[in-house]
Order: C-alpha cells, then structure tokens, then sequence
C-alpha cells in the first residue's frame, strides 16, 4: 500500500500513468489495513480512530480480521489513485473534468480563493448555487459564511476582554483587603 507503480501492466491506453495503491479487499471481504506487513490476514482489537472500524457504542472495540498492506494473487479488489496521466485520456475517467459542486463556507479560505485582503465584504464573493424548478422563479442558494468578522463579533470580543478586566482588577482589590485584615 502507498507505493506508487507504473500502470502500463493494464493494458496499452495505461501506458505512461502512474498509480498509488491505496487500500483493497480480498474475496471474503476483508480490508487492506495499512502498517499490517504481511499478505495474509490478521485479527486485530481495533477501537476507534483506527481504519477498517467503525465503533457503534463509545469506547466499544472489537476483534477484526483485516488484510495485511502487501498486494497478492489472493486480492480480489484493488483501489488506485492516479498520481501522473500519461499520453492518452481513459473514457471515462480522465477525458472529462468534473467541477466542484460546493464552493468554500469560511471567510479565510473564499479570501484565499478570490485573493482578497481582510477588510473585504466576501458576501458578492460566495459561490450560489442555482435552482430551477418548473413553474417558479428562478432563485440561488448561498452557504452561510463562517467566521465572518461583523461588528456584533467584535462588540462581544471586546466585552469579554474588559469583563475579564473587571474580575482581574476586583480580585486583586478583595486580595488587598484580605491581607489588610490578616495584619
């Protein structure tokens, strides 16, 4: 797993590609699990956070037999990532180019995109997206913007600071007091 090979073996219209081998199954089901170095299967106590397990109750784990991470005959499903495209496009899978369905939601990365600077108003800068229903007006839909700078936000931040402040300097008196009594 992770390496990457030459995909000419596939046939002639893979020639020049280059492809990472990024996980697999054998014929009874079980996954690739990368760091697992054998070409057998393995049984592993998988909790959560690990590959291969999805954890049903919290802090539940389980017994699972998992493939090692070295290919052989014994696979039935291989999974590749095209890392380099050679001379000819594959029908179907690099002759057309899908656009991106959702554009960004947070304020830093529609700036990054647009190359905007801070003081920038990003609401004309958000991808909408169009709907079309037979026999309405043609209207758009909008993501609302995540960590938008807007002067309620600031008013807030501010308020904190100083009541924090407030809690710092009072204590500081109540401390004073204190020790004027204790002497």
């Amino acid at each position: 797993m992770a390496t990457e090979v030459a995909a000419d073996a596939l046939g002639e219209e893979w020639k020049g590609y280059v492809v990472r081998i990024s996980g697999g199954n054998d014929k009874p089901g079980s996954p690739m699990k990368q760091g697992v170095l054998t070409n057998g299967r393995a049984c592993l106590l998988l909790n959560k956070g690990h590959s291969c397990y999805r954890p049903r109750r919290t802090g539940e784990r389980k017994h699972k037999s998992v493939r090692g991470c070295i290919v052989d005959a014994n696979l039935s499903v291989l999974n590749l990532v095209i890392v380099e495209e050679g001379e000819k496009d594959i029908l179907g899978l690099t002759d057309t180019t899908v656009p991106r369905r959702l554009g960004p939601k947070r304020t830093c990365r529609i700036c990054k995109l647009f190359s905007l600077s801070k003081e920038h108003d990003v609401h004309p800068y958000v991808l909408r997206k169009p709907l079309n229903k037979e026999g309405k007006k043609p209207r758009t839909k909008a993501p609302k913007i995540q960590r938008l700078v807007t002067p309620c936000v600031l008013q807030h931040k501010h308020r904190c600071i100083a009541l924090k402040k407030q809690r710092t300097k009072k204590n500081k008196e109540e401390a004073t007091e204190y020790a004027k009594l204790l002497a």
